[in-house]
């Protein structure tokens, strides 16, 4: 029976590597209260335009599609969902909003797994629903010619439903104790709750849900403002390559926790980075909505797109960043490169 001791200390993460990516993120939330004195306009964007990321890019990382105009609509509840595709996001909008207004009053719990994990397919209602797996599975790599290999065997169906309630109170148990970072706790849960595989469905995307709940709940908020998910999502296969490193021997307890918290630390961190950057350029150094544009290039190396800049600054209008690139544009400052959809803008360096 695999085992849950949370209170121990696990001394293969006690490396500089980590010891400095935990360092890192707790000096970026001892800022938290400056970066929540941004302009609220400012905020109340990028949590409008995080939502949608999130939840765009944590069921694309699974497969599930739709078009970016139909995404922004079901985020925002002006559509109703007509496929099984849409079924699924509208599902995961609706638990990502439960996690985002009520963390405080989640404690974690099968129990409350299970709900959660019911309201995800509240939209695709099956036998399945609110339960966990009722069969074994696996899970599988496909490579180039189409061939199938089982990389990692979850628990058995038999044995989940007892490893999730150990799992869960392993957790709140560490938490109470205080001993070990909760940085740390969280990313082994995860690890965890990915190895036990409990659900026959939908276990990456309850993940990533489950990782904001903790998150929040241990006040860092940085996923409400900058979407981990698409964060995730743009480093996918480095997600899955520490994944599989760290659950392999997981079953007897010889995995290494190492490259997956690792992972998960080097993400928060990404996320906090880009907090960070976008509100010092308003809050710290007092820049105006065109100058935020033009610091933009200042810092990127590259092409970068209209819709881009408008993912970066959410709160800057179109008809605004357009006059900026058009102003960058007559100072020689950037130079336009593709034409159509690929249209998109490089600074001119010395």
């Amino acid at each position: 029976m695999r085992s849950f001791n949370y209170k121990q200390v696990d001394q293969e993460l006690f490396t500089p590597e980590i010891m400095n990516l935990i360092s890192k993120i707790h000096e970026y939330k001892g800022k938290q209260e400056l970066f929540m004195e941004a302009k609220p306009d400012m905020l109340e964007a990028l949590l409008e335009v995080t939502k949608i990321q999130s939840t765009g890019s944590s069921n694309r990382i699974e497969g599930i599609f739709t078009s970016d105009a139909r995404l922004k609509d079901l985020v925002y509840e002006k559509a109703e969902p007509f496929n099984r595709y849409e079924e699924q996001i509208a599902g995961y909008r609706d638990v990502l909003n439960t996690i985002h207004e009520n963390y405080n009053y989640i404690k974690i719990s099968s129990n409350i797994i299970l709900q959660l994990y019911r309201d995800l397919y509240s939209y695709h209602p099956s036998s399945n629903c609110g339960k966990y797996k009722n069969q074994d599975n696996t899970i599988e790599e496909i490579n180039v010619n189409g061939e199938r290999t089982i990389r990692f065997k979850p628990l058995s169906a038999l044995e989940t439903p007892s490893a999730m309630e150990r799992l869960c109170q392993a957790y709140q148990d560490a938490k109470k104790e205080g001993r070990i970072d909760s940085l740390i706790l969280i990313s082994k849960f995860i690890l965890d709750f990915l190895c036990i595989h409990p659900f026959i469905d939908g276990n990456g995307r309850m993940s990533r849900l489950l990782t904001l709940l903790l998150l929040y709940q241990e006040d860092y908020i940085v996923g409400k403002y900058i979407s981990i998910e698409m964060i995730i999502e743009n480093t996918k296969k480095s997600y899955y390559r520490s994944l599989q490193q760290s659950s392999q021997g997981w079953h007897d307890g010889r995995n290494s926790l190492d490259p997956f918290v690792k992972y998960y630390l080097s993400i928060i961190l990404k996320a906090y980075k880009e907090f960070s950057e976008r509100v010092e350029a308003v809050e710290i150094r007092g820049l105006n909505k065109s100058e935020r544009v033009k610091d933009l290039f200042d810092k990127k190396i590259g092409k970068i797109s209209k819709s881009h800049i408008a993912e970066i600054y959410p709160d800057i209008s179109i008809p605004t960043i357009e006059k900026a690139l058009s102003d960058l544009l007559k100072a020689g400052y950037i130079r336009k490169v593709g034409s159509g959809r690929a249209t998109a803008y490089i600074r001119k360096r010395d």
